[in-house]
């Protein structure tokens, strides 16, 4: 259960360890951070076209996903906007100006048309594309990789990163709001209170949360379970920009267990070094949690 959680750590903590701070270096770390992000979200797409049993029930997959998605986040925003006012986040970062609503508009719909690019290339069906999974979690180790070497580069410290009140306080939030949006979801979709809240309990974690749930629930609650963390990996890459400035913490807890990961990368030039350690903490926690959570509630 936490050889997966060993494995996203490991890339993380090599990189680390490795005393790259010439700003050429750090330069050429920062942009393959940015194509390695597209290049997952086009693995992603063609992943997406080989789940099995995609063509059976596709509505009522779809229609479950959807349901639990918008509860599940709505439940999430609103528990972290509560406690921005409770408790705001203090920080010292100057966000650069945003683009325009517009440009803003067509950056999200390029990292939509990476996954649409996939999926498309992957409804081929060629052979080789089957191993895009496999792909994808080479990638994914890359990345970390890089974002540790960008982490030893800021000068941060193991205490900033391990020890954050911040990312254990939005995580906890996160993990409340979101069992309550499962349960909500259970009851207006019909399904059976522990469905609902295994469904909550993927926190992003689409290629986890996927395989687990079609093992404990079937095919068709298992590709919910994946459109569902997918769409909230999407729409927090698509919202973190634009809540960064003023909604710091809502913008961390949309990431769930991907803000030590995937959506750290976009985190960290939104909100700067400083959203780093609690973004890792806030990850670590719901990665952790996850597995066990799923798996209480599917037994």
């Amino acid at each position: 259960m936490y050889s997966g959680l060993l494995i996203i750590l490991l890339p993380l903590v090599l990189g680390w360890l490795l005393p790259l701070r010439q700003p050429a270096v750090l330069r050429l770390v920062n942009r393959l951070l940015g194509w390695m992000v597209y290049i997952i979200l086009f693995f992603m797409g063609i992943s997406l076209a080989f789940l099995d049993n995609l063509s059976r029930n596709l509505l009522s997959v779809f229609h479950i996903a959807l349901v639990s998605a918008l509860a599940i986040l709505l439940c999430n925003l609103l528990a972290l906007r509560l406690l921005e006012k409770k408790r705001p986040w203090q920080h010292q970062h100057k966000q650069e100006a945003l683009p325009s609503r517009l440009r803003m508009a067509l950056d999200s719909l390029t990292l939509c048309g990476v996954v649409v690019l996939g999926f498309l290339a992957g409804l081929t069906q060629f052979p080789f594309l089957r191993h895009a999974s496999t792909a994808s979690e080479y990638a994914l180790l890359f990345l970390l990789f890089l974002v540790g070497v960008q982490l030893r580069g800021s000068g941060m410290t193991l205490r900033q990163i391990l020890l954050n009140r911040r990312g254990m306080l939005v995580s906890l939030v996160v993990l409340l709001s979101a069992l309550l949006g499962g349960a909500i979801a259970a009851a207006l979709l019909g399904l059976p209170l522990k469905t609902g809240l295994a469904l909550a309990s993927g926190f992003g974690w689409y290629s986890l949360s996927g395989i687990l749930m079609t093992e404990a629930f079937g095919p068709v609650i298992g590709s919910a379970a994946f459109f569902n963390d997918l769409l909230r990996e999407l729409i927090a890459i698509m919202l973190v920009p634009a809540l960064i400035a003023r909604h710091r913490s809502s913008a961390l807890g949309l990431c769930g267990a991907t803000a030590m990961d995937f959506t750290l990368p976009v985190l960290q030039r939104a909100g700067g070094n400083e959203i780093v350690p609690a973004a890792i903490v806030h990850g670590f926690v719901m990665s952790l949690l996850a597995p066990l959570l799923i798996a209480f509630f599917s037994a």
